[in-house]
């Protein structure tokens, strides 16, 4: 008997690709669209998401099981309307957590470096030009980094920052318990106070929107990193700006903006302290295997009739149980 119907957002990993489509029939978006996923993954029975699901695509569904997160994240998926339509939910979570910590620390010490200014100097003034902010460069080892959300990514980033450059790590999280070994939790105020590279690795929810604005940032140190690897809107876009232009930022990494993809007129494009990455802080060949290793797990358990692993919606199971026994 032929397995579910299996629709992808996007390509994978070739090694994913043939062990999806040994699972079941296979198919994958033209492009990542909502109008091309709402008319593409009509009749499929799991569907891997690296794209916005819209939320049409899960009530008009009748044979849909399954939405299968090829990352942690979850706001591409619209968990409320899944668990109403009686649709599994699940992720793959922590499969990246290494290739983003990597991105923070490479990113943090391209800044303290002035690597953005050194090599936009040296192309178009020469060697001396691009020589001349040397002398104004810094190191990462033993400061201070500030971790706010500590979950995989904030663990592995933590470990990476004290084993591999005695970075004193201080955090803020929702439990503020649980933290790794020799990172002390903080509040706010002194995270964003004493944080010398501070990375934002939280979840936008309700209580992260908008929690870096104006009054936070006017907080850090002269002359502070900031890195986001969480979401755009966990920072006031307008505020960060106005503190890498007036110089009391030193530098930000930004891998997650407010309008994805970036409009091609966005004052970030004209700062030179800034290094822009188009939203894959978690994305290696590496990374990618992971992840769609880990959704092809899910869909083996899928297939079988058993329940991920990873059940992120577990209130969905009296409403997927009456539809699918």
């Amino acid at each position: 008997m032929a397995g579910p119907v299996i629709f992808s957002t996007h390509p994978l990993h070739p090694e994913v690709t043939a062990a999806l489509q040994a699972i079941g029939p296979y198919r994958v978006a033209t492009a990542p669209t909502p109008a091309a996923i709402i008319t593409e993954s009509a009749g499929a029975e799991v569907i891997v998401v690296r794209a916005p699901i819209p939320p049409e695509v899960v009530r008009r569904g009748a044979g849909l099981k399954a939405l299968l997160r090829h990352g942690a994240g979850l706001d591409m998926i619209p968990v409320e309307v899944a668990t109403e339509a009686g649709v599994l939910v699940t992720n793959v979570p922590g499969a990246n957590a290494l290739t983003v910590a990597e991105h923070v620390i490479w990113s943090a010490m391209a800044l303290l470096r002035r690597y953005p200014q050194v090599d936009r100097d040296l192309r178009q003034g020469g060697w001396a030009a691009g020589r001349s902010h040397s002398d104004h460069g810094r190191e990462i080892s033993g400061r201070v980094l500030g971790v706010l959300g500590m979950g995989n990514i904030g663990r592995a980033l933590a470990g990476m920052a004290q084993g591999g450059f005695g970075m004193t790590v201080i955090a803020h999280t929702r439990s503020g318990s649980g933290l790794p070994k020799g990172v002390e939790h903080v509040d706010l105020e002194t995270l964003f106070e004493k944080s010398d590279v501070l990375a934002l690795c939280a979840p936008l929810t309700d209580q992260t929107r908008g929690l870096v604005d104006r009054a936070a940032l006017a907080r850090m140190r002269s002359g502070a990193i900031l890195v986001n690897v969480a979401r755009g809107p966990v920072v006031v876009e307008e505020a960060l700006i106005a503190a890498l232009a007036s110089g009391h930022l030193g530098g930000a990494a930004i891998d997650v903006f407010d309008t994805q993809p970036l409009p091609p007129d966005h004052p970030f494009l004209s700062l030179p302290n800034v290094i822009l990455t188009p939203h894959m802080a978690g994305i290696t060949e590496e990374s990618m295997l992971r992840m769609g290793m880990g959704v092809v797990e899910e869909a083996r358990r899928i297939a079988a009739g058993t329940l991920p692993l990873h059940l992120v919606n577990p209130g969905v199971l009296p409403r997927f149980t009456a539809r699918f026994g």
